[in-house]
C-alpha cells in the first residue's frame, strides 16, 4: 500500500511515461481494476474504511487526526494466521497494536515531531534509524532555511540528498525484505506493507530523477471559469495551502507549466522507486515459497491532484484525488487477469481477504468481496454507485462535511453548510472541468442524485448477513 498514488502512474494500465515493470507484471499477470475509489480523500478516513470495512459514516473516522483501531485484522490472528504490519498504517496512536502481533510502523515523512501533538509526537523506526547514522531528517523547516527562495519555487519537489538507503520507501523495503528473510514461524501470513510515499515532499534519488528528465509527462490546464465554478469549500482549501506550509509544500496560483511538469517527475520518479521496491520484496517473498500460495493485493490510500483545478494532494472529490490504483495477484488462486472497469471502493480489499482465509465477513460491513470479480462468478452484481466522504479538520476548513456520490455517468458533491456544489457529466467532461450545479436543464437530475445520497446516509452502516460467497468458497478450495 502506497501513500497518495494517482491511478495514472502504472505503465501497462495506460500511462506509457511511467516506467513501472513489477506493477506492469502484477497488472498485466492479475486483475486490474482501473475504477477503484476511496472512501475518503484523507488518509485516515481511507485506511479506518479498509480496516474495518465500513464508510466513514460507520466507522465514524473522518479525518486524519481521530483516533482508530483496525477490527478484521485480529479475526486473521483468531484464525491461526502470524499479521505484520511493515511501513505506513496511520493508525492513531502511531504505536497502537492495531490487532498485530508485529508492527514495524513508519510514518509521514516530513512529519516534524510538534511539542503540542503529545501521543502523536513519537519516534518510528525511520526516525531510529537516521539518529543511529547521525543523519538529520530531512523537514520543511530545515529545506526552509537552507534556500528559502528555492523552497519556495519548488512545489514540495527536493531531491533526495542523503544515503540512498535512508529513503523512507528504500528504507520500508529494505526492513520488509529483512523481515521476510529472517522470518522462521511457519503459521500462515499476512503481511501488510505501507510506502510512505508518493506522498510529499516528493523527493526521489537524482539518479531515479534523472531517468525522467526528458520524459514527457501530462500536465494540467486550469482556467479561470473552472476556478470561479468551484464552491467556496474549495477556494477555502487552496487559501489554506497557499498560506500555510503543508508537507513541504509552499503552494502558489498561476503555476508555470514547467514548475508543474518538473514536481510531476519527481512525483513520476518516486513511484518508479517504489516499484523497484515492490520487486524486490516479490522476489524475497518468491524465494522463501510464500508466493506459491497467497493473494497479493496492491493499492493506494487516495491520490494527489498534482495541480489539477488548481488543487494540490487531496481533500476534494475529483477523480484525480478518489480514484487509486488496484491490483489483485496470485499464482494459484482463480483470478481471471485482465483490466476491469466496473465500479469498486478500494475497502472492498478487506471482505476479499477475509473470504479468501475462509472467514465469513462480518455483518455490519460496508464494504463487498471483489471475488465475484476476480473469478468472473455470474451471480455477481457490480456497484452501481461509489461514495466518499470528508469533515473539516485544520486544512480542509471550509465545509462541516463533504459528500461525493459517482456513477458511470454522473458525480454530485454536496456540502453540508451550502446550497451550491459540484455536478459533472462523466461521459461529456471526463476531466471534471465544467461545475453543472447550476444548469437549469439538470435541475431535476441534481434533486435525484441528491436524495440518492440522502437515502444511502440513512441507511448508514446496516447490511444484511454476507456470508462466504461461492467465489470465495472457491478461492477457498483452491
Amino acid at each position: 500500500m502506497t501513500d497518495q498514488q494517482r491511478a495514472d502512474t502504472i505503465g501497462a494500465l495506460g500511462s506509457p511515461w511511467m516506467t513501472t515493470p513489477n506493477l506492469d507484471r502484477l497488472a498485466t499477470e492479475g486483475a486490474a481494476f482501473t475504477e477503484c475509489f476511496v472512501t475518503s480523500p484523507v488518509c485516515v478516513g481511507a485506511r479506518a474504511s479498509l480496516f474495518t470495512g465500513k464508510y466513514p459514516h460507520g466507522c465514524q473516522v473522518f479525518s486524519n487526526f481521530q483516533p482508530w483501531q483496525p477490527t478484521w485484522v485480529a479475526s486473521l490472528a483468531e484464525k491461526g494466521y502470524h499479521c505484520v504490519s511493515i511501513g505506513k498504517m496511520h493508525i492513531n496512536p502511531y504505536d497502537a497494536p492495531g490487532g498485530f502481533h508485529q508492527r514495524l510502523f513508519v510514518e509521514n515523512k516530513d512529519r516534524p515531531l510538534f511539542l503540542n501533538e503529545r501521543d502523536r509526537a513519537i519516534y518510528d523506526e525511520w526516525d531510529k534509524a537516521l539518529h543511529a547514522r547521525k543523519l538529520i531528517k530531512p523537514s520543511r523547516f530545515n529545506r526552509y532555511a537552507a534556500d528559502p527562495e528555492a523552497y519556495k519555487q519548488a512545489l514540495g519537489a527536493f531531491p533526495w540528498s542523503l544515503d540512498a538507503d535512508m529513503h523512507p520507501d528504500n528504507f520500508i523495503g529494505d526492513t520488509a525484505c529483512w523481515w521476510i528473510e529472517d522470518r522462521k514461524n511457519e503459521d500462515p501470513l499476512f503481511l501488510q506493507i505501507g510506502f510512505p510515499g508518493p506522498h510529499p515532499p516528493y523527493d526521489p534519488l537524482p539518479e531515479a530523477l534523472a531517468a525522467y528528465a526528458d520524459v514527457d509527462i501530462p500536465v494540467p490546464t486550469v482556467t479561470e471559469d473552472e476556478l470561479r465554478a468551484q464552491p467556496n469549500a474549495q477556494k477555502k482549501l487552496r487559501d489554506n495551502m497557499i498560506e500555510f506550509n503543508f508537507d513541504s509544500i509552499a503552494w502558489r496560483r498561476d503555476i508555470p507549466a514547467e514548475d508543474l511538469l518538473r514536481m510531476r517527475r519527481h512525483y513520476a520518479a518516486n513511484v518508479t522507486m517504489i516499484d523497484q521496491q515492490v520487486g524486490r520484496i516479490l522476489e524475497t517473498l518468491d524465494s522463501r515459497g510464500y508466493l506459491e500460495n497467497a493473494l497479493v493485493v496492491f493499492t493506494s490510500d487516495h491520490a494527489d491532484a498534482l495541480g489539477e483545478h488548481g488543487h494540490i494532494q487531496k481533500w476534494t472529490m475529483y477523480d484525480s484525488v478518489v480514484r487509486v490504483p488496484l491490483i489483485c495477484w496470485s499464482k494459484n488462486l482463480p483470478i481471471i487477469s485482465g483490466q476491469r472497469d466496473e465500479l469498486v471502493q478500494m475497502f472492498d480489499i478487506a471482505p476479499t481477504l477475509l473470504e479468501t482465509a475462509g472467514i465469513t465477513i462480518p455483518n455490519d460491513f460496508e464494504a463487498r468481496s471483489l471475488w465475484g470479480a476476480l473469478s468472473n462468478s455470474p451471480d455477481h452484481k457490480p456497484r452501481e454507485a461509489v461514495y466518499a466522504e470528508l469533515a473539516r479538520d485544520h486544512i480542509q476548513t471550509g465545509s462541516e462535511f463533504i459528500l461525493m456520490r459517482r456513477d458511470r455517468q454522473w458525480k454530485i458533491v454536496l456540502y453540508l453548510d451550502d446550497s451550491y456544489g459540484e455536478l459533472y457529466d462523466l461521459k461529456a467532461d471526463p476531466q471534471e472541468k465544467k461545475n453543472l450545479w447550476n444548469d437549469e436543464s439538470l435541475i431535476k437530475m441534481r434533486e435525484s442524485l441528491s436524495t440518492e445520497c440522502l437515502r444511502w446516509l440513512a441507511n448508514g452502516s446496516l447490511s444484511a448477513n454476507r456470508p462466504i460467497s461461492r467465489a470465495g468458497q472457491q478461492a477457498m478450495k483452491t
